[in-house]
């Protein structure tokens, strides 16, 4: 448990999925946790796993599925050296240059944190974001996931300072 909080609720998951408007084009989607503000309530985020719909494999041509997940709205899929992205996964496929379909890559983040770790992050404001884009494929891509963690109650001073914390990283 981290220091100045205290636990509200037992273990909670949260499921969520985000689809392409269209193939190709970055699509982020909002989703609200209910947290109460007024009562200085987080979430603390204790693992992520984030899973891409597989790319199309296409003779020739190079494809991709890629995904986020941040603590505040994104203008493209984030990468781990953005403080507010807490975790990311991609699927590659590989074909330029070949007649078949190609060779597939995975790629992510780590999608449960070493025993060590208490939690791997904590949501002050009300809500998350997820983010897709594909690249080369034939029809739309989606990404979908799950979030494990509890509610906790920060004291006022630590709740306003994970807040702006949050806030200025967007």
């Amino acid at each position: 448990m981290p220091t100045g909080l205290k636990s509200t609720s037992s273990l909670i998951t949260v499921g969520f999925n985000v689809t392409e408007t269209a193939p190709g084009v970055f699509t982020q989607s909002r989703i609200d946790l209910q947290l109460n503000p007024l009562d200085n309530e987080v979430f603390v985020v204790q693992a992520i796993n984030l899973d891409c719909q597989t790319p199309d494999a296409l003779a020739g041509v190079n494809t991709g599925t890629t995904g986020s997940l941040s603590t505040t709205s994104q203008l493209a899929v984030g990468n781990l050296s953005n403080s507010s992205v807490m975790a990311t996964a991609a699927l590659r496929v590989r074909a330029a240059g070949f007649l078949d379909g190609g060779v597939a890559f995975e790629q992510s983040s780590m999608e449960t944190p070493p025993s060590g770790l208490d939690y791997i992050g904590i949501i002050a404001t009300n809500d998350f974001f997820i983010q897709v884009v594909g690249s080369g494929n034939i029809g739309a891509k989606d990404m979908s996931g799950r979030m494990y963690g509890y509610r906790a109650k920060a004291s006022s001073s630590i709740y306003a300072a994970l807040v702006q914390s949050e806030l200025l990283t967007a």
